[in-house]
């Protein structure tokens, strides 16, 4: 096991012990950059070239994370160029467990260390591994995702541009306010171990609901008429938020249903050709109800909601104001 120690791979997922209560998401530690060429990356990591069939997306269909670079593979048509692997839905003692991986392996932090003989820290996903140097290129999504929106698009023939030049100051502004308040701020709800950094995220995350309630009721999209990846990464907490976050991590004001138009856009994104290939209801409640021992102690995976996101949407006039 190397220099990891048993339960290191699951206490290191998140962190409430020394900090008060409140959960901090740690970062992520292999950040290089696949790119057309392989040149480096934005961040100025070294860069590995894009090539067909050379990579593999470990993820789970849990985790909102992974789900994003899931999307981005789907609506780059990048399913023939890099293969996945689907970790199993319950992580215990061990982290997260495979079958029919790459080498064999049992577990994903066997892959880390594979990587890495010396690697200490988390062991998370989405990871994007290289087999042709028998590493990992990165294990941050918002990396990946913009890897996968321009690296291969030489290759696919496929320019749709999530994040456009002429948008970046929104979007990376409207991914800061999100990512603390809605994507982290179920979590720092659910893994709190205080009240006051329950209620602290608790009124965080509502406001920023209805925050983006008021504007998505005056525009298409967050960025107005164009998805962006802005879009997918707030879709992938939203499409879980009332079969696990509302009743498992007692973000429990009101469910996304009683928010008429965040309703629609979420429906409208889950109707986006490909995406519900994506999404997982079985595994998702899974993963979160059997896994969270600490939250849940019996394990049982609550039948419901009954939800619909084939319904019709409403949004196809639905222009910015």
């Amino acid at each position: 096991m190397g220099l990891l120690k048993q339960g290191q791979w699951v206490d290191q997922w998140y962190d409430t012990k020394n900090s008060g209560g409140e959960f901090r998401r740690q970062d992520s530690r292999f950040r290089n950059w696949l790119t057309e060429n392989g040149e480096a990356g934005p961040n100025g990591e070294p860069g590995f070239k894009a090539q067909k069939g050379r990579y593999h997306l470990y993820v789970s269909l849990a985790c909102p994370w992974a789900h994003r670079t899931l999307i981005f593979r789907k609506l780059k048509q990048l399913e023939n160029y890099i293969d996945v692997s689907v970790v199993n839905p319950i992580m215990l003692d061990n982290g997260w467990e495979m079958k029919n991986s790459l080498y064999g392996l049992d577990f994903l932090y066997q892959l880390y260390l594979k990587s890495d003989a010396h690697y200490e820290g988390r062991v998370t996903v989405p990871v994007l591994w290289d087999k042709q140097t028998q590493t990992i290129v990165s294990n941050e999504s918002a990396d990946i995702i913009r890897m996968f929106n321009t690296a291969f698009n030489h290759l696919t023939g496929n320019i749709n541009d999530y994040y456009p030049k002429a948008l970046r100051v929104e979007i990376n502004e409207l991914n800061d306010r999100i990512y603390e308040n809605i994507n982290n701020g179920v979590y720092r709800a659910g893994f709190a171990t205080t009240q006051s950094s329950y209620d602290e995220a608790f009124y965080q995350l509502f406001d920023a609901l209805d925050w983006v309630e008021g504007l998505l009721s005056g525009q298409r999209y967050l960025v107005g008429n164009e998805i962006t990846e802005a879009d997918w990464r707030l879709f992938t907490t939203l499409i879980r938020f009332d079969a696990v976050y509302f009743g498992h991590f007692k973000t429990n004001r009101q469910r996304l249903a009683g928010y008429p138009s965040i309703s629609a856009y979420l429906r409208e994104l889950f109707q986006v050709p490909g995406v519900s290939d994506t999404v997982d209801f079985e595994h998702i409640k899974t993963h979160y109800y059997a896994s969270h021992r600490t939250i849940n102690p019996t394990g049982i995976v609550p039948l419901g909601p009954e939800q619909d996101f084939t319904a019709a949407h409403g949004r196809e006039g639905h222009t910015s104001a």
